[in-house]
């Protein structure tokens, strides 16, 4: 099921013995545009450290309760490896953190999640799927938070900026970045998915898609008040003379 960002903060998250925090943002690579770690807002429980939750304990987002299950407990989340506010996430301490959990290392292969294209929840099947490939990579984190508010360019021009993420909580992969156009067509807003991104200038906080103006206003319209149906989804990647990712997952591919 697909989820706004935004949206999810503040969700609730349920431990096997009891809430755990809230959602607070997201932590994601710029290689395959997957969450990495859910953020936790943790109150006064854990003062002054960041808490990390990734995708391979997230279990299903519940909106009508406005929760996310999460299969630790507290003292498993308690003593798992610390990382300050102001720290960055570094490769070492993902290492630490992966080896408290066992759970098998995203960067260790060719897929989006290291020697698996899919998500890998089963804990019993983690400890042989651990190890790296000769194809490991470097990860490099982005949070939703700090991303958001980036300019969108367009082939021929500046189309917005970025105002949230579409997040599949199935796969964990940000589905569409939600661009706000106010500057140029008041009042629309339009979807990209990171698959027509070209490149990225951090510093510049600019995101570079190879799609023209014209090609991007006469899209589908997304309308927020909703979440992209798969016929919107379809109808999208039509226009775009695309496939969509849903016929590149079934087919076993990277995305």
């Amino acid at each position: 099921m697909l989820h706004k960002a935004g949206t999810l903060k503040g969700y609730k998250l349920g431990g096997l013995d009891g809430e755990a925090g809230k959602v607070e943002e997201f932590y994601f690579d710029d290689r395959f545009w997957a969450v990495r770690y859910l953020v936790a807002d943790t109150g006064e429980w854990l003062t002054g450290r960041q808490v990390l939750i990734a995708p391979h304990v997230l279990g299903a987002v519940n909106t009508k309760e406005q929760a996310v299950a999460v299969n630790l407990t507290q003292e498993q989340i308690e003593l798992s490896p610390a990382l300050s506010r102001d720290e960055p996430v570094s490769r070492q301490y993902q290492e630490s953190y992966y080896r408290y959990y066992g759970m098998p290392i995203y960067w260790g292969g060719r897929y989006m999640w290291g020697m698996q294209p899919f998500l890998l929840r089963d804990s019993t099947k983690w400890e042989k799927e651990s190890r790296e490939s000769e194809e490991k990579w470097d990860p490099n984190l982005r949070s939703t938070r700090d991303v958001t508010g980036h300019h969108i360019e367009a082939s021929d021009g500046d189309i917005g900026h970025v105002e949230d993420f579409i997040i599949d909580d199935e796969t964990w992969a940000i589905r569409y970045l939600v661009i706000d156009t106010r500057n140029w067509w008041p009042g629309k807003h339009v979807l990209i998915s990171p698959k027509w991104i070209e490149r990225i200038s951090w510093d510049d906080q600019k995101v570079y898609v190879n799609v023209q103006l014209e090609s991007i206003k006469q899209a589908p319209e997304y309308t927020e008040d909703s979440l992209p149906s798969r016929d919107y989804e379809a109808a999208l990647h039509e226009h775009y003379h695309l496939q969509g990712y849903w016929r590149d997952e079934q087919a076993g591919g990277k995305r």
